[in-house]
């Protein structure tokens, strides 16, 4: 469990490596059944009533590792059986209530639903309550708490949701993808959709087609998720694995980069689009601002789309650490450049179901994006990618950015603009908290460092955007 952090993140790691393992062998659809006996052996202890218990919600992991409900248009789902241990949620009177005679909780509430029992101890008619949170508020010795569940406070959205049996539901409406509740769920009952059977499809007819090429595309938060590994290990690892080449996304930053200050020196205001949640949110919730966000593709299909001009018969493999990516790709903009999206974990369940020890390996060379192409992976690097590009076009503009890490900081800045109370003519806008390294899809979930994807950015001896752009090495 070196690489994963929480039992549930290593789990789902073990059902993909089995998966990708039979995928290999192409004995997947006569083993499937069998992945959960391999997993979790006869008289193994689990965090369940029982050992078929946890079989079966494995069963269901297996399902989402292999694609899940391709009909259900959102990228991440619920396991019904395994959301079964949460508490319901809203306001509560905990036993620190006193008993006080100014009762200011019953006073605040608007719908009458505090009552006192005769030891004057309040309590909340569930039937009344609309959880406003007035009566906590109102209360003197905080006697009164809000108890939401883990996946629901993870989610700024507000997309988590419960269905009739009270189990967790996403509202598809409101969802962003960003994977936020995935990684905060105690018991893994929320998983987002895998395609690594798809990526390993393209691979095994690569193999048997040396006209049939599959390209990676790695994202430059690898720098972080991987800390354990050389990056030139990684790509050595990848083209052990088949593909044909590796790219760097932050030559595809490097593209946009560069696009986007022309852009934003043109309209003079601009929101980025380069992070597919973020884009999503303001589609949602402030559609009045959809005309602001960036007309360029994110940096991911900018490169794909490269690779896709030279070959239309290629196939393109995005990895990262984002959960929204596979969203993205699913859109017809998008979809064209871009066949698969995966994320960090699912590279490291690939590498382990070949047997492929990075540690081991010699390093391959990766020197295609600019400093600035690579910074994209963390909060406010984009921005630094602007005010650079900006200057290489000899922009007169002055760029007065504002740098948004996490939906809720975003919503903020959105909130001021469209009231006319931002003094910003660019909105740099991150869905994950501290940017793309604080995605879903990473190895590492807690601790991460932009010191890593700094120094992977201070190793490129390509210092300027233009220079990136107009070289011709992918």
């Amino acid at each position: 469990m070196s690489n994963f952090e929480t039992r549930i993140q290593y789990l789902k790691y073990q059902v993909l490596k089995e998966v990708a393992k039979e995928a290999w062998e192409q004995n997947l659809v006569e083993n499937v059944l069998d992945i959960p006996k391999k997993i979790i052996p006869g008289k193994t202890p689990t965090m369940r009533c029982c050992v078929y218990k946890e079989r079966a919600i494995l069963q269901e992991r297996v399902k989402l590792a292999m694609g899940g409900d391709r009909t259900n248009p959102n990228i991440i789902e619920v396991i019904d059986i395994a959301c079964d241990e949460c508490p319901i949620g809203g306001y509560e009177v905990t036993n620190t209530c006193r008993g006080c005679l100014v009762q200011r909780c019953k006073v605040a509430c608007p719908k009458d639903a505090i009552y006192f029992d005769n030891n004057h101890q309040a309590h909340i008619d569930k039937s009344k309550c609309i959880n406003c949170g007035a009566c906590a508020r109102a209360c003197q010795y905080t006697a009164i708490i809000n108890r939401k569940r883990p996946c629901e406070n993870a989610c700024t959205v507000k997309a988590i949701e419960a269905n009739e049996d009270q189990a967790a539901k996403i509202n598809d409406d409101k969802c962003i993808k960003c994977g936020a509740c995935i990684s905060q769920c105690p018991f893994g009952a929320i998983m987002d959709k895998s395609f690594i059977l798809d990526a390993i499809d393209y691979i095994i007819k690569s193999e048997n087609n040396t006209e049939f090429k599959v390209y990676a595309l790695i994202a430059p938060a690898i720098a972080d998720s991987f800390r354990e590994y050389k990056l030139g290990q990684i790509v050595t690892g990848l083209k052990e694995l088949g593909f044909y080449d590796v790219i760097e996304v932050a030559k595809g930053a490097d593209l946009v980069a560069y696009s986007e200050a022309k852009e934003l020196d043109e309209k003079g205001s601009l929101l980025s689009s380069c992070c597919p949640a973020f884009v999503d949110y303001v589609r949602k919730n402030f559609p009045q601002m959809a005309d602001d966000i960036s007309t360029n593709l994110s940096p991911m299909a900018a490169i794909a789309k490269v690779l896709k001009d030279d070959d239309i018969n290629c196939k393109v493999v995005f990895i990262g650490p984002c959960t929204a990516k596979k969203a993205e790709i699913l859109q017809e903009r998008v979809g064209q450049y871009v066949d698969v999206a995966l994320t960090f974990e699912e590279l490291q369940a690939l590498f382990d179901s070949r047997e492929i020890d990075l540690a081991s390996l010699d390093e391959s060379t990766l020197d295609q994006a600019s400093y600035y192409g690579r910074v994209f992976a963390r909060s406010g690097g984009l921005t630094e990618a602007i005010r650079q590009g900006l200057g290489e076009i000899g922009s007169s503009l002055e760029l007065k950015p504002e740098v948004c890490s996490g939906i809720e900081m975003c919503r903020a800045a959105l909130l001021k603009r469209n009231r006319g109370m931002l003094q910003s003519n660019f909105l740099e806008g991150m869905a994950c908290v501290g940017g793309c390294i604080g995605g879903a899809g990473t190895l590492q979930k807690f601790g991460i460092k932009k010191e890593n994807v700094d120094n992977y950015a201070k190793s490129s001896t390509i210092q300027d955007i233009s220079e990136s752009v107009s070289r011709k090495n992918i």
